[in-house]
């Protein structure tokens, strides 16, 4: 007597195994772009890495700032703030009304720092 269940039992066997040899080949070749896809990353990088410095460089060579300093308070502009500092203080303290002193002093004063430092800028500059 022939049975068929060895026939099934065989030909399953030859369905798995030809199903393991496509999913093995089905591997090969994923790992295979995987590889390709690494080199081509490799190759874009360092091909972005040179011309970025092709572009530091000649932006280098061809670029040129010029810094200049700033100038900062002129001697008047300086004067006029300590003068009006110090005048509302003092105008605030001698004076009896401490708000008006204080206004008053302030105006006296900023306008006799601006004075005094216009005549030093002046003096400083020839």
């Amino acid at each position: 007597m022939v049975s068929c269940k060895p026939q099934i039992a065989n030909k399953a066997g030859i369905i798995d195994d030809t199903k393991q040899v496509t999913i093995d080949s089905m591997n090969v070749v994923l790992e295979k772009q995987k590889i390709a896809m690494a080199k081509q990353k490799s190759i874009d990088s360092m091909q972005n890495i040179a011309a970025n410095q092709k572009r530091s460089s000649v932006a280098t060579h061809t670029t040129t700032t010029v810094t200049e300093k700033r100038k900062g308070w002129s001697g008047a502009a300086k004067g006029a703030v300590i003068g009006a500092g110090v005048g509302a203080v003092t105008g605030a303290i001698v004076s009896k009304k401490k708000g008006e002193g204080a206004i008053i002093g302030g105006l006296a004063g900023a306008g006799v720092g601006a004075g005094t430092g216009a005549i030093l800028d002046s003096k400083k500059n020839k």
